[in-house]
């Protein structure tokens, strides 16, 4: 009889542990979603942190594509590609789990692109000084070439 009661304590206890791993395992959605920095130019990156998706999600906004949550319980993480043509102004993204139908938002803002830090990049026009210089080196170029070919006619009449 006592092998009998240890067997059915064993069981009872294998059935609890057993029920309760997928509760466990559940999560209750994302939750604590955090977006950083939370003003980003045209073209940058953001960096999404979410809680409570342990089989990682997907981010979704009008300013980027799709991206994937990584997967695991503690936190889960993605970045985002702004899109070089994003019109400024503010939007939303929103988190959902790939375990659990909740959906949860956050705002951020689109600042104006800041454009690569390389110098003028021919954004200024040449100057009046460097227009004088240009055109005298195409036209003594001109004149020069003129005055080769004039010479080299004069030697082919000759011969």
């Amino acid at each position: 009889m006592r092998a009998s009661r240890a067997l059915a304590v064993v069981l009872a206890t294998g059935a609890a542990i057993g029920l309760a791993a997928p509760m466990a395992a559940a999560t209750n959605g994302p939750v604590d979603v955090d977006v950083s920095p939370s003003d980003v130019h045209q073209g940058a990156t953001l960096r999404i942190t979410a809680r409570g998706c342990g089989h990682g999600g997907r981010v979704t906004s009008n300013a980027f594509s799709e991206v994937h949550l990584s997967a695991g319980d503690g936190t889960n993480f993605a970045t985002a590609r702004v899109h070089d043509h994003a019109t400024p102004g503010n939007y939303n993204l929103a988190v959902k789990c790939n375990d659990n139908d909740r959906v949860a938002t956050r705002s951020f803002t689109v600042l104006e692109g800041r454009g690569a830090d390389g110098g003028l990049g021919g954004a200024a026009g040449p100057s009046e000084t460097e227009m004088a210089v240009g055109v005298s080196l195409v036209g003594t170029a001109a004149i020069g070439g003129a005055l080769f070919v004039a010479r080299r006619r004069r030697q082919d009449v000759r011969v």
